[in-house]
């Protein structure tokens, strides 16, 4: 599992739209393909991966259910 989301540059389109649903303000447009920069305040929303209309960004976890 990876601890930051996964941005796929080869789908990266350059629109911004995970950047302005970004809250921690981790990812920013380099040479018009978002690229992650971890400010440790990354909370894993996954709305960037929500938003993101070319399939670029992955945000890979793992969700444990507890048995009751």
């Amino acid at each position: 599992m990876s601890d930051i989301p996964v941005i796929d540059s080869e789908k990266c389109n350059g629109c911004g739209l995970c950047i302005s649903v970004c809250l921690c303000k981790s990812l920013v447009l380099s040479g018009n393909v978002v690229t992650f920069v971890d400010t440790g305040d990354c909370g894993w929303c996954t709305w960037c991966e929500a938003v993101c209309p070319t399939g670029a960004i992955n945000c890979p976890f793992e969700i444990a259910l507890e048995e009751r």
